[in-house]
């Protein structure tokens, strides 16, 4: 396997952006409890290894949130559900070697200062996870107040006044006093409207550097971004995880080089990123959507690449996954983009698409059997919408894809009728 540099900081930060497109129009929460986060941490004289933690997991700190409707719920002050969203975040974060030193303050980011004392965590890991609790609040408070108040500023004094008393029992009494000393000034408040919170964050950035992550090393940082997509709905619990799968294995068939291949891989993991921005509503709905529910489920694609767009060394992946509802006779979407703009790698992970969720449950449909698949696919590409030749990779070995677009622990359906290969 090849080997990749990046910049991590800067892909996770970038990465984060999937995060604010679950709260639709409440974005940037996380920027701006690293924000908060930090400038208390700067406050007590913490040094660099402590506001770096701070900052990255407080940035990552609601990745167990994927659903719209649990994110409204997060403007709550007190919420007596909050548990699943941190236990969910700290479960992808452990799933990655980079990340997993964040895992226990995400979740117990919403754990009260008098409770941490019981949990077993190390002084450090206790006062970090405390420390984005109280940010967190501190931002929820605000988001709440301009429900009702047309300025940031006017809300302040009342946050402050509810974060002070909560001190010794929801925080730690130094975080408190050191929360009221930096939100004095208007300017705290005022750089809490900038979209991604002045402060810390262009020192932070500026300071990461570019390493050489293996191929394993960067999937593992690349699939918790797709783990979070796939939450969002549970009918498509597998689909990023199956779509690059297959698009990896029909390229390796193809015969493309094996960077070609691993880009594959991580185009079909990220292809539906901008998907956290639709409405649970609308990707739960049993029946056709209506025409204003079908345009926002069409945006999903370009919103993705918005977000991959800045991600240095992922500029093929973020164009290969943004073209994944294209089709060769130009009737796709976003771009209406025709042959000559659509590489191979981009057909085939259109073609990934097509199969993976054709093979899976719909809240409007079951699975399609694989005979169907493949009669549909052909038809497709008779129509010239997609790669024939492709589209015969598929077709020579369809068993051997479905293995790879759908994995259970229940052996693989198999057809009565018989496939005909050629």
């Amino acid at each position: 396997m090849g080997y990749h540099s990046v910049n991590i900081r800067d892909a996770i930060f970038s990465l984060s952006d999937a995060l604010d497109l679950v709260g639709i129009t409440h974005i940037h929460h996380g920027k701006r409890v690293a924000y908060i986060a930090s400038e208390i941490g700067l406050c007590l004289g913490w040094n660099e290894k402590w506001l770096d933690r701070v900052y990255l997991a407080s940035v990552l700190h609601d990745c167990g949130v994927s659903r719209t409707q649990v994110h409204k719920r997060l403007i709550q002050f007190e919420w007596e559900k909050e548990v699943g969203h941190c236990e969910a975040g700290a479960r992808m974060l452990g799933s990655c070697q980079a990340l997993a030193h964040l895992a226990p303050l995400v979740l117990y980011h919403h754990t009260h200062w008098a409770d941490l004392a019981e949990t077993g965590l190390s002084h450090e890991d206790r006062l970090l996870a405390n420390c984005i609790h109280l940010a967190d609040r501190v931002d929820a408070l605000t988001l709440k107040s301009l429900i009702d108040e047309p300025d940031i500023l006017l809300g302040r004094n009342a946050t402050r006044e509810l974060i002070s008393s909560k001190r010794d029992d929801w925080f730690y009494k130094q975080f408190v006093d050191a929360f009221l000393t930096v939100s004095r000034p208007a300017a705290f408040w005022l750089a809490m409207e900038g979209g991604r919170a002045s402060g810390y964050a262009p020192k932070w950035l500026s300071h990461g550097h570019k390493r050489n992550l293996s191929f394993e090393d960067f999937r593992s940082l690349i699939g918790v971004f797709a783990q979070i997509v796939d939450a969002k709905s549970p009918f498509t619990k597998e689909h990023s995880e199956g779509v690059a799968r297959l698009a990896r294995y029909l390229g390796e068939q193809i015969g493309l080089t094996e960077r070609s291949c691993e880009l594959l891989e991580l185009a079909g993991l990220l292809h539906d990123l901008g998907k956290l921005r639709v409405p649970d509503s609308i990707l739960d709905k049993n029946g056709p959507l209506t025409p204003v529910e079908f345009a926002q489920v069409q945006r999903h694609s370009f919103d993705g690449y918005e977000i991959l767009k800045n991600v240095k060394g992922l500029e093929d992946v973020a164009l290969w996954a943004s073209q994944h509802h294209e089709r060769l006779d130009g009737t796709g979407y976003p771009y209406c983009a025709g042959p000559n703009d659509l590489s191979i790698e981009a057909r085939i992970i259109a073609i990934a698409d097509i199969f993976q969720a054709l093979a899976a449950d719909r809240p409007y449909r079951k699975a399609m059997p694989l005979t169907e698949i493949v009669e549909f696919l052909r038809s497709q590409a008779a129509s010239g919408k997609i790669d024939a030749s492709v589209v015969e990779c598929v077709c020579a070995r369809p068993e051997e894809c479905l293995s790879q677009a759908v994995r259970t622990d229940q052996p693989l359906f198999v057809q009565e009728k018989k496939i005909a290969f050629g």
